[in-house]
Formats: structure tokens, C-alpha cells, sequence
């Protein structure tokens, strides 16, 4: 069995900087982290590889600063790295990123084994987008589980694959056949802490580096900034607000509760109270939200 992670290098979502006249993210000087929700992908992956055997590679897209990540993701556990870095990939939208990633998955099957699943996370939190999973599935013909929450089972001799998916209104248990691509939750589980051999493994091995034209790209007009037809027109920080909050206080006597009695009571009728006289038109509107329910 052959697993493919796709992780991303992001900006931390702390120190993130915008460009002024092309409204891409700036990256030069910022912390960088494996995107958060990745990394429920590459355990979930690392755990189908302890179950049932084979190999699990780790492919990114980027510069080469990106290879600190996938050496991250290699102390986990991973098996193998491939770094996909060219200038023509600078400024990809999730069009061009999810064609150039499906290519290169392309490529890992021909190069290495064939591919059985493809895992990635939700989304990224630079872009909050949740399109390359989808479109790389796409690209490749294959079947799509997004938002999985539970991978309930695997069957490699029947070549099929069980799964749990949030949905609107509930969970959806579904089953499809192999090869397919998941998009992971989070909190789905918790990444595993690195061995001290994976450590030191990781930071020896060799990172399969890869141009556009190593990745079998023939046409890189659809990668970059040139293959994005995704226009920002406007990048902007929210307003702050202008209203300071308000504490309301009541006094114990007001509570007509003594300190260890206090916690029985969620909101103590003095304290609704005194909700209602800060925001008089606050019971109406709770009253015709819960109509609606």
C-alpha cells in the first residue's frame, strides 16, 4: 500500500503580511509551520501504514525553506519527502496548486509505486479555501472522501475503503473503492511524537527535490501566478470595533447565593436581569430565535 500526504508550509497565522499591489501573502520573514490541519492527515496515514503495511510519502509544494517541514513530517515517521519547488509555481492559486500537486502525485506513481490513497487536510489557513483535495481528486479520477472524521476500515484485498464524514445533520458512514483521495478533520486524532531514530533519520535523508519539469509539467503557463485566474481585489484587516465591552456586575447579595452554592447556577436570575436592562430588545430577540428552532 502506497499513501501520498499533501502538507503545506504556511505562514503563522500570527505574523501573516499581505502584498500591497498583488494581494498575495508575503512569506519572506515569517514563522512557518506545517498547515495545522495536515497533520491529522499524516497521522491518520501513518496509522493505516502501522496497520496494514507499506509506505507513506510526503509531497509539498513550494520554496525550498519548504523542506524543513517535510524533514518535520519525516520525524513522525513518514517514509519519504518529495519537495516540489520552480519559480513558476510562485503565486499559485488552488487551480494551479491542485495541477501541479496532481501531476506530481502522477509522477510518484510512475516513479516510485502506484498511489492507493491520497490524504490532505481540510483546508490550509492561509487560504481557507477547502479546493485542492477536491481538485485534485479530479484531476485524477479519483474518488473523493472529504471532511472524514473516522477511517472505520481498510480493505486491500478487496480494494475498498470505509469511512465517517461530518455532514449537515449528522454523520455519513460511506464506502468507496481504492484508489481515493481524504480530506481530514480536525481533531480526528492526535499526531504522534517522533522517535529519536526518526529524528535522526530525518535529518540525514535525502529530499526528493523536483522542478516543474521534473514533475512531467509541460505546460507552465498553468502553473503560477499565470495559471491563477483567481483575482484578490481587496485584502483588509477587519475594524475594530469601536464599542469597549461592558462588565456587569452583581453583588453577592443580588445573587442571594453563597460562593459554593454559585456554580449550580448558570446565569442567577439577578444576572439575566441585569442583561436585560444593559440591552432591553435582548429577551425579544431570544424569543424569536428560539421560534425558529
Amino acid at each position: 500500500m502506497h499513501i501520498v500526504v499533501c502538507i503545506k508550509q504556511v505562514p503563522d497565522s500570527a505574523q501573516i503580511r499581505v502584498h500591497p499591489v498583488t494581494n498575495t501573502i508575503m512569506r519572506q520573514g515569517v514563522p512557518t509551520i506545517i498547515n495545522p490541519y495536515d497533520l491529522f492527515a499524516v497521522e491518520e496515514a501513518l496509522r493505516l501504514r502501522d496497520q496494514h503495511g507499506g509506505t507513506v510519502t510526503i509531497l509539498t509544494m513550494g520554496p525550498p525553506m519548504a523542506e524543513e517541514s517535510l524533514r518535520k513530517a519525516l520525524t513522525f515517521g513518514a517514509d519519504r519527502a518529495v519537495l516540489l519547488t520552480d519559480r513558476f509555481f510562485a503565486g499559485s492559486d488552488t487551480l494551479a496548486t491542485s495541477f501541479a500537486l496532481a501531476t506530481a502525485i502522477k509522477k510518484i506513481g510512475e516513479t516510485f509505486e502506484p498511489v492507493d490513497i491520497v490524504f490532505t487536510g481540510k483546508q490550509t489557513i492561509d487560504g481557507d479555501t477547502a479546493q485542492v483535495g477536491p481538485g485534485i481528486a479530479k484531476r485524477l479520477g479519483l474518488n473523493q472522501l472529504t471532511y472524514v472524521s473516522k477511517v472505520s476500515a481498510l480493505d486491500l484485498a478487496g480494494r475498498s475503503i470505509d469511512v465517517e464524514r461530518r455532514a449537515e445533520g449528522g454523520v455519513q458512514a460511506l464506502k468507496t473503492a481504492l484508489p481515493c483521495l481524504i480530506t481530514m478533520l480536525e481533531g480526528t486524532n492526535e499526531i504522534r511524537r517522533g522517535s529519536l531514530p526518526d529524528a535522526l533519520r530525518a535529518a540525514r535523508a535525502e529530499i526528493v527535490t523536483w522542478s516543474a519539469k521534473d514533475a512531467g509539467i509541460e505546460d507552465v503557463t498553468r502553473c503560477g501566478l499565470r495559471g491563477s485566474p483567481t483575482v484578490v481585489k481587496r485584502v483588509f484587516a477587519p475594524t475594530p470595533r469601536s464599542e469597549k465591552a461592558k462588565i456587569i456586575e452583581v453583588s453577592q447579595a443580588q445573587l442571594k447565593a453563597t460562593p459554593k452554592e454559585q456554580h449550580k447556577t448558570l446565569l442567577p436570575e439577578a444576572l439575566i436581569d441585569a442583561l436585560f436592562a444593559h440591552r432591553p430588545t435582548l429577551e425579544e430577540e431570544l424569543t424569536t430565535l428560539a421560534r425558529g428552532y
